[in-house]
């Protein structure tokens, strides 16, 4: 568990947008890593709390920590408090920076080795987020989790060569309607693989997606 507490946190800042820190027990005392979000120092939240902890590093955008059990309740008092009093509620809006515009019909096998050549991504490596204009639901979407709260779907781009591509977009049921009646879409996401039942396949993971109202 130690060991992936760090991608959680990465996850959940996702899925949130806010700044997190995820704990786990580890030899008697509780470790931690931290991640922020744009413009917000985490490192200084952190810091604020120092006389609760055994030892802490890291930067404005990720952190290690470490403390005794005991002090967990109040380290979580204190580092709320913290991030309440100093963060600008503007910067909690979710920014996507994109790197590059893509065709789905760029996203072909020799692309996607040429890109898994840059892993492991990551704090300083972060992975690639690409853009498409103009696409929209291929078949049926369908929206999927134990409370039906991430949409899964096809997508074809308008553009010729007319290109399908498997998408997964986590906590955004809420344009299901909107692609499923075949409503233009732009898309921001990046490339990963899917491992499903022995297979394995190119999948795009959906940060975000704009309604095209012409």
């Amino acid at each position: 568990m130690k060991g992936i507490v760090g991608i959680v946190a990465s996850r959940l800042i996702e899925t949130y947008y806010r700044p997190t820190v995820v704990l786990t027990m580890s030899n008697g005392f509780v470790t931690g890593s931290a991640r922020s979000v744009q413009g917000f120092d985490l490192y200084q939240a952190v810091e604020s709390c120092s006389d609760l902890l055994e030892n802490f590093g890291g930067h404005m955008y990720a952190a290690g920590l470490t403390m005794r059990p005991e002090n967990v309740e109040a380290f979580t008092k204190r580092f709320n408090d913290y991030v309440e009093e100093h963060i600008d509620p503007q910067i909690l809006v979710p920014q996507v920076d994109i790197d590059s515009e893509l065709l789905f019909s760029d996203i072909t096998p020799h692309f996607h080795r040429q890109l898994n050549s840059f892993q492991p991504f990551g704090p300083g490596n972060t992975a690639p987020v690409f853009v498409t204009y103009g696409a929209s639901s291929h078949g049926e979407p369908k929206l999927v989790g134990a409370e039906a709260e991430h949409l899964r779907m096809d997508l074809v781009q308008r553009q010729k060569p007319h290109t399908t591509i498997q998408t997964i977009a986590f906590q955004q049921p809420t344009h299901y309607e909107w692609v499923k009646g075949g409503r233009p879409i732009d898309v921001c996401y990046q490339i990963v693989e899917n491992h499903y039942r022995g297979t394995v396949s190119t999948q795009l993971r959906i940060k975000d997606m704009k309604r095209v109202i012409k």
